[in-house]
C-alpha cells in the first residue's frame, strides 16, 4: 500500500524523497553521469517524486545530471535546489545577498534545464545579511515565476519566524535522525506552528544507521565522514555498540536498519518528509520499499532510549563547521575522542 503523500507548498510528495548530493560529492568517488542518470530514472519509476539538489554539490555537477535526467520527465518530480554556500580555492563561505540569490538562481535554472524550481532554499544563514532582505529577494523570484516556494536550511526557529514574517516559508531542511536530535529543541515545533514542512536530511545518520559504515578510516579519501567527530576513534567505537543494538531492533521488527531509521523519522510528525541519499540502486529500492510501515510506539520508545543526543558520542560537526550553523544546539556533547 502506498503511503499517504505529505505536502510541500501544497504539492503532494512521497514521504521519502531523494537527496541527490551523494551522486556528486561527499560520500566517496563521484558517480559517472550515466550511472547517476540511471539511478534518477529508477527513482522516478519507484515512486520518488521529490528530488533535492544544490548549487554547491559537485560545483554544478549535481544540478547538471539532475537536469539531464529530468529534461523529459520534469512534470513527475517536485524539484528543490539551494544556493548560498560558495567555495573559492581554499575559501568556503556563505553569500545570500539579494543580487547573489538572483545570480545563482539563473545558473541553477540553466543547469537544471527548467524555467522554474519548485522549492528554492537558502542553504545556510548569511549572518552579514538580514534574513528579511534575503527572503524578500526570494519572494520577488516567486512573483516572477522563477521559483515556486522558499526554503531555509540549517536555521533556527527564531530565524524561521523572522523569515516567515516576510513571506511564508514552505520548508525547513535540517539533519534529523535518531542520533541527531537538534531539531527537537525548537525547529520541529516552529515548523508545525507555521505550516512549514520539515525536510529531514541524513535521516539514516550519514549511513551509520543503514549498515553503511564499517570502518571510517577505510573510507575513500574524498569522503567527508572521517572528519566528523562521531566517526572518529573512541567516539566511533562507542557508537558502533549503539549501532549493533539498533540493528538488532530492526531485525526484530522485520525491517532493515535504514527502514527503521526512516520509519522513526517519519513517525515524529505528519509535517515531516525525509530525503535519504544514495548512489546505489539497491539502497534506493530499500529506502522506499517500506515507506508505508510505521514503527509501533513501543519500538519508537526503545529506539529513543537507545540512541539520542545523550548516548551518541561526538558532535555531528567539527567546531569550525558548527560555527557556521544557525540551528539550536544542546548545551553539552558526550565526546570520548575530544
Amino acid at each position: 500500500m502506498a503511503p499517504t503523500p505529505r505536502p510541500i507548498n501544497g504539492h503532494p510528495t512521497h514521504p521519502v524523497g531523494l537527496g541527490c548530493m551523494s551522486l556528486s560529492w561527499a560520500y566517496g568517488p563521484r558517480s559517472s553521469d550515466a550511472d547517476a542518470i540511471r539511478l534518477l530514472h529508477r527513482a522516478i519509476d519507484l515512486g520518488y517524486n521529490h528530488f533535492d539538489t544544490a548549487r554547491i554539490y559537485g560545483q554544478g555537477h549535481n544540478e547538471t545530471v539532475v537536469g539531464e535526467a529530468l529534461k523529459d520527465r520534469r512534470g513527475k518530480v517536485f524539484l528543490a535546489s539551494k544556493m548560498g554556500i560558495f567555495v573559492s580555492g581554499e575559501r568556503r563561505g556563505v553569500d545570500c545577498r539579494p543580487e547573489t540569490i538572483r545570480e545563482q538562481l539563473e545558473v541553477s535554472l540553466r543547469l537544471l534545464q527548467t524555467d522554474c524550481i519548485d522549492l528554492y532554499y537558502m542553504h545556510r544563514r548569511d549572518f552579514t545579511v538580514p534574513i528579511e532582505d534575503s527572503v524578500g529577494a526570494l519572494a520577488d523570484l516567486i512573483r516572477e515565476g522563477k521559483i515556486g516556494a522558499i526554503g531555509l536550511s540549517e536555521m533556527s526557529a527564531d530565524t524561521l519566524r523572522r523569515a516567515a514574517a516576510v513571506h511564508p516559508i514552505a520548508a525547513m531542511q535540517t539533519e534529523y535522525s535518531p542520533w541527531t536530535r537538534q531539531a527537537e529543541i525548537a525547529v520541529l515545533d516552529a515548523c508545525r506552528e507555521l505550516g512549514t514542512t520539515f525536510v529531514a536530511f541524513s535521516p539514516v545518520a550519514r549511513g551509520a544507521l543503514a549498515n553503511g559504515v564499517r570502518d571510517p578510516a577505510a573510507l575513500d579519501a574524498s569522503d567527508i565522514r572521517p572528519a566528523m567527530p562521531r566517526f572518529q576513534g573512541a567516539n566511533w567505537a562507542h557508537n558502533q555498540r549503539l549501532i549493533a543494538q539498533f540493528n538488532a531492533l530492526a531485525a526484530e521488527a522485520g525491517v532493515t536498519p535504514a527502514q527503521l531509521s526512516l520509519g522513526w523519522v517519519l513517525a515524529r510528525g505528519d509535517h515531516i518528509v525525509a530525503i535519504p541519499g544514495t548512489a546505489q540502486i539497491a539502497h534506493l529500492d530499500e529506502n522506499i520499499a517500506r515507506a508505508d510501515w510505521t514503527p509501533s510506539p513501543a519500538l519508537i520508545a526503545r529506539v529513543d532510549a537507545l540512541i539520542n543526543h545523550q548516548t551518541v558520542a561526538g558532535h555531528r560537526y567539527s567546531a569550525a563547521m558548527q560555527a557556521t550553523i544557525d540551528t539550536e544546539d544542546f548545551a553539552h556533547t558526550f565526546d570520548l575522542a575530544g
